[in-house]
């Protein structure tokens, strides 16, 4: 409850929120903050590794159907990935220019040992489909095991919704899912004029290409 209210002040303001902005934003005292984590550092760390959890997304491209063409599935999850990255993006851009600075991946751990909701969690319901990935976010000092970690749960979640139509496909499905995140992450990372591409046209982009087809009359 505190790591959810504070995540869009966080967006907002970076380090310089303060306590009680979060507290009246829960709807709690703010001495309750300090019964859960030791100092605003520990709460802002559990925002960051919040904002980065991969595991909101990875059920939100579970419950795709896939009974939907490749086209519909692909625009969901782009739709999707693009929340999940602008949410990631706008933390730790506010946190960036209000001058706050990581010196390490934070435990994101409350005192008294109860887990944060940026703490690993349960396997996920996928509906149907499965997966055995490992929540990255496990407490651990390793930053680039777990972006590599969840990067591969996120790849292993587009494959499975591409893997229906690999008879259909010049590439296999787990190629496809490699192109379709380095697509979007260079479409997000570099955010130029008229970068900011439609999911249905980036979608058709990535299926279809760009030039004319023959026999389309243009």
């Amino acid at each position: 409850m505190i790591v959810a209210a504070a995540l869009p002040l966080v967006a907002e303001y970076g380090a310089a929120v303060t306590t009680a902005q979060i507290a009246r934003a829960a709807g709690i005292g703010e001495a309750t903050i300090f019964r859960a984590f030791k100092d605003k550092e520990e709460v802002l760390a559990a925002c960051t590794a919040e904002a980065m959890n991969p595991s909101h997304v990875l059920r939100e491209l579970a419950s795709i159907s896939l009974d939907q063409p490749l086209a519909d599935r692909l625009t969901e999850a782009a739709e999707a990935m693009r929340a999940h990255l602008t949410r990631m993006g706008a933390v730790a851009g506010a946190l960036h220019a209000s001058g706050h600075r990581r010196e390490r991946t934070p435990a994101a751990r409350p005192t008294g040992g109860r887990p944060t909701a940026a703490q690993p969690t349960a396997a996920r319901p996928t509906g149907g489909r499965t997966s055995t990935s490992d929540n990255p976010h496990d407490g651990s000092d390793r930053p680039a095991d777990s972006r590599e970690t969840s990067m591969r749960a996120t790849r292993d979640a587009l494959t499975e919704l591409v893997e229906p139509d690999r008879a259909t496909l010049r590439l296999p499905p787990e190629r496809v899912a490699s192109i379709f995140l380095g697509m979007l992450f260079t479409q997000l990372h570099f955010g130029a004029e008229g970068a900011d591409v439609d999911p249905v046209e980036f979608v058709d982009v990535l299926l279809h290409g760009t030039l004319n087809q023959p026999g389309s009359g243009t």
